[in-house]
C-alpha cells in the first residue's frame, strides 16, 4: 500500500508545483513521470534493506531459483528504471521497460497473496485490490512510455 500512497501522494504534490510555476513540472505527464520515479525508489529500496528484502525472497515463487538474486536484479532494474523516467531521452523507453517489469515481477504477489506472505511484518495486500494496483502501476508506465 506504501507504493500506491507514495504515487499518488508524489503526484499530487509534483502536479501542484507545476501548477505553481515550476516549469519543469508544467504538465500531468512530467508529474506523473516523478512520481513513478518516487514510487519505484522506495519498491527498490525494500530489495536490499532487512527485513523486507528477506520478506521478499519469501515472495519469490518457488519454481524460480536463486531468490536472492531476483530480488537484488529486481531491484537494480527498478533504480535504473527509475533514473530513466527523469531523463527526457530515455522516459519512454524506461516506463516501458518498467510495465514490463511489474507484468513479469506479479506472480511473486500473487503467490506472497496465496501463501500469507508478509510485508514489513504486515500481511500482503489481497491479491484483488493487489491486482488492481498493478493494473494502474502498469497503466501510468504505459501512458508515459505512450506520451
Amino acid at each position: 500500500m506504501a507504493s500506491l500512497i507514495t504515487l499518488v501522494g508524489a503526484f499530487a504534490v509534483l502536479r501542484v508545483l507545476g501548477l505553481l510555476g515550476v516549469a519543469a513540472l508544467d504538465g500531468w505527464l512530467p508529474a506523473l513521470r516523478g512520481a513513478l520515479a518516487a514510487m519505484f525508489l522506495l519498491t527498490a529500496s525494500a530489495h536490499f534493506l532487512a527485513p523486507r528484502r528477506h520478506e521478499l525472497v519469501a515472495m519469490v515463487p518457488p519454481g524460480l531459483r536463486r531468490p536472492g538474486l531476483l530480488v537484488t536484479v529486481t531491484g537494480v532494474l527498478e533504480i535504473a528504471g527509475a533514473a530513466g523516467l527523469a531523463l527526457p531521452a530515455t522516459h519512454h523507453l524506461a516506463a516501458g521497460c518498467l510495465a514490463v517489469l511489474l507484468v513479469a515481477m506479479f506472480p511473486a504477489n500473487v503467490h506472497a497473496a496465496r501463501t500469507g506472505g508478509s510485508l514489513g511484518g504486515r500481511s500482503v495486500t489481497p491479491l484483488v485490490p493487489r491486482t488492481a494496483m498493478q493494473v494502474l502501476y502498469v497503466g501510468c508506465c504505459a501512458a508515459v512510455a505512450a506520451s
